[in-house]
């Protein structure tokens, strides 16, 4: 008997009871559904859930592979066993060394991540006696994407269960939550545990450890973790050209750094129409207009070069979207379709704030140069707000038509 037929005959053996979401979802998760309406009128369509959340991590595997090379690359990079990237043709660059040292910090991400996720859903499938939801797959692969390198595997824990336990169940499971599960964990971490979170230590593997055995006496050099974001909040210079910046070879979370792959990804999903153009473009349009109003402020010198918000002010507008995670959150958070905003012009509305407050927090905020996380956040609850407003707008657009004709 195959694992096909041994899953179908569990199926029926269990149906019924407690334990029948279980079955059905990894019958669900490994085989395509057989099941075919036959009466009734109902709409016939190729793509359901789970080829939806299919698309978006096919969409994210471009960065997660990056991620794991550049995880590794900044480890030689910052030891010294490397030069910073000269040629992409040099056999050194493209060493499987990086990889491997990539894989083994982040591959553990992934696998807890997902184990920890998963088995919740399976446990409140159970408890509710419901097919087994799969909204987190998606959410399973954001995770260890916006998380730094060396996080320890017990908080990504704690955090994985807050976020999907709060985040997402006590408002009814997927469809129903009103913030991003995976923002929700990562805003977990961020203020439960801020020194694993930011400064220049976490993003870059075994700075920790080496700042750990600097302290203890050994004689052992320093390894800088600093990213751009964090340079430019002390007004310190960086030292990473454009290239390095767009391409991603920069210290920073795990599947934020390269903008080219995110750019890539964002096109396939709004090829596939799963992700809103709408919500990426005026995203994009709001954080290079308050950029702009930034650059504005210091070529009228209406602040001093001593200010500690000057440096931050002074990114060239554009570049606001190819240093930290702000690509990567318009592209793969913000477009979420369960907590943006549903309407057109809502979802214009929306984007352009979450553009414009991503880099307003990303200025005024040295102690946590990267607002896109808390835009995102703030705009899922305010999103409601908006498309009840849009709604009414129109409602009353069209009574004004409608008495205008009557009359």
């Amino acid at each position: 008997m195959g694992l096909k037929q041994k899953l179908h005959t569990l199926k029926e053996k269990y149906k019924g009871t407690k334990m029948a979401p279980a079955f059905n979802a990894l019958h669900t998760f490994l085989y395509l559904p057989n099941e075919t309406t036959h009466n009734g009128t109902h709409v016939k369509a190729a793509d359901d859930l789970k080829r939806t959340m299919n698309t978006v991590i096919m969409a994210l595997l471009p960065c997660l592979i990056f991620g794991i090379f550049n995880g590794g690359y900044q480890h030689h990079l910052a030891i010294g066993e490397i030069e910073q990237v000269t040629s992409f043709f040099d056999a050194t660059f493209w060493s499987w060394d990086n990889f491997v040292v990539g894989a083994w910090k982040i591959i553990p991400l992934v696998l807890v991540s997902y184990g920890v996720g998963l088995l919740i859903e399976f446990i409140f499938a159970i408890i509710k006696g419901h097919e087994v939801e799969e909204g987190y797959l998606v959410t399973g692969m954001l995770v260890p994407l916006i998380v730094p390198i060396d996080i320890p595997l017990w908080m990504l824990t704690i955090a994985v269960i807050f976020g999907v336990v709060i985040g997402k169940e006590v408002f009814g499971g997927t469809g129903m939550n009103i913030l991003n599960p995976a923002l929700t964990i990562r805003a977990f971490l961020f203020f439960a545990y801020p020194t694993w979170m930011s400064g220049d230590k976490v993003w870059v593997h075994g700075a920790v450890d080496r700042a750990k055995e600097m302290a203890a006496g050994a004689d052992v050099d320093a390894i800088s973790g600093e990213t751009i974001l964090g340079s430019l909040a002390q007004n310190k210079a960086h030292a990473y050209d454009l290239w390095d910046m767009f391409l991603g070879f920069i210290p920073g979370s795990v599947g934020e750094t390269s903008t080219l792959l995110i750019l890539l990804g964002g096109l396939f999903l709004i090829f596939t129409k799963i992700g809103s153009w709408r919500i990426m473009l005026s995203s994009v349009i709001g954080a290079l207009v308050m950029g702009l109003i930034f650059n504005g402020v210091v070529s009228q010198e209406w602040i001093s070069e001593s200010s500690k918000f000057f440096s931050l002010m002074d990114v060239p507008f554009w570049q606001h979207l190819i240093i930290g995670g702000l690509a990567f959150g318009i592209v793969y958070m913000a477009t979420d379709p369960v907590t943006a905003s549903q309407t057109n012009k809502g979802k214009w509305i929306y984007g352009l704030l979450i553009g414009f407050i991503s880099v307003l927090i990303r200025v005024f905020n040295p102690a946590y140069p990267e607002g896109v996380m808390l835009a995102i956040l703030l705009m899922n609850v305010f999103a409601p707000t908006i498309d009840h407003y849009v709604i009414q707008g129109n409602v009353k657009r069209r009574a004004k038509r409608l008495k205008a004709k009557t009359a």
